[in-house]
């Protein structure tokens, strides 16, 4: 399939890019790329000829993605490369999954809401019954120093913490009650609109883990590796009761004409950051959002159905096993994510102006 591609490594904008779904032949031809043939470069990716930017890369669907984490990172007190970074079969957490993460979205260098991903792990440090040895304001410090290493302008980040001292499969090596780890990637790749398939059970919304955002993580990828060799790029989870909890890594609502629905935190779900910010900005989008109660077939009958987190901020939902939403994204939905674009980059400049100051 013959495809023109501007000569010379060109630069296409973002918007040049989007507006090139509609083509049919560019679409497949992206969709042939695997991973081997993205090749991480300074903020940028390139691929048989393109450069991407980290956006755009965002944007692409299905195998066009990347998965290599950024060079550098930062292990307690210190910025190292990867291959010098060691962790120990001694640390518990590792072990047995005792311990917490969250995943930034980055904007023009800058971790967007950070505050509001810092007070979540405290809430769940405090539910897990793990020390919190940071604070915020010093972490956020070394995640910019992070950012700033790997020369990142638009992707994303993690941090993690790591219970050490905890269980019975410790060692003796000296170590901190809490290893703390950040990271910086590119975008992950996703699809628009998206399908989802259903499980039941994905969610125990009667556990006092519900909510809480472990590195046990193991339900949820295996979920979505499940669901994706049926060709479906996302899960609905349903809880003990059949209620439509979450995705794996995304909040979900239901538009029925002016309001949005989504299910409440007693559902199982995660407080997610994305989630927390569309209620407090709907009314700038002519619409509302609210808490109740929803099965699968409320989310069949609606008029629209998105999905929301950190990575992905606001993408429709094309279909759930097999029930089809026509013109996926919806003008709701549209709308919405039009909001939250504004707030991510009000938020970014308020942040970028303060520290020229």
């Amino acid at each position: 399939m013959a495809v023109d591609i501007p000569p010379g490594g060109s630069r296409i904008a973002y918007n040049a890019l989007a507006d090139a779904r509609s083509s049919a032949a560019l679409w497949a031809f992206l969709l042939e790329l695997s991973q081997p043939l993205l090749e991480p470069t300074r903020g940028y990716v390139q691929f048989r000829g393109l450069e991407l930017s980290a956006t755009m890369v965002g944007r692409l669907p299905g195998r066009a993605r990347l998965g290599l984490i950024h060079r550098n990172l930062f292990h307690n007190n210190q910025l190292v490369p990867i291959e010098k970074l060691r962790l120990s079969p001694g640390q518990a957490g590792i072990i047995c999954g005792w311990g917490l993460f969250t995943t930034l979205r980055i904007v023009r260098g800058e971790a967007f809401a950070f505050e509001r991903h810092w007070r979540r792990l405290e809430k769940d440090a405090g539910i897990i019954r793990m020390p919190m040895p940071y604070a915020g304001p010093r972490v956020r410090v070394h995640l910019q120093e992070v950012i700033r290493a790997n020369g990142v302008s638009d992707g994303c980040a993690r941090i993690y913490l790591i219970y050490n001292q905890v269980g019975f499969w410790r060692s003796e090596e000296p170590m901190p009650p809490v290893d703390l780890i950040i990271y910086t990637a590119p975008l992950p790749a996703y699809r628009e609109p998206v399908r989802l398939t259903l499980r039941e059970h994905g969610r125990h919304a009667a556990s006092p883990l519900a909510g809480v955002k472990t590195i046990s993580w193991l339900a949820n990828v295996w979920s979505v590796a499940e669901a994706q060799k049926e060709g479906f790029d996302e899960v609905l989870l349903l809880n003990e009761r059949g209620e439509a909890a979450e995705c794996t890594a995304a909040n979900v609502y239901l538009v029925k004409g002016d309001k949005i629905l989504t299910p409440p935190l007693s559902s199982g779900c995660l407080e997610g950051v994305t989630r927390g910010i569309l209620f407090e900005i709907a009314g700038e989008a002519g619409v509302s959002v609210k808490e109740q109660v929803l099965r699968p077939e409320d989310l069949y009958a609606a008029d629209e159905v998105f999905i929301s987190s950190t990575n992905r901020n606001v993408i429709g939902v094309g279909e759930i096993s097999g029930h089809l939403f026509a013109d996926a994204p919806g003008p709701v939905t549209r709308r919405i994510d039009e909001a939250f674009t504004t707030y991510v980059n009000e938020y970014v400049s308020r942040r970028l102006t303060a520290a020229t100051r």
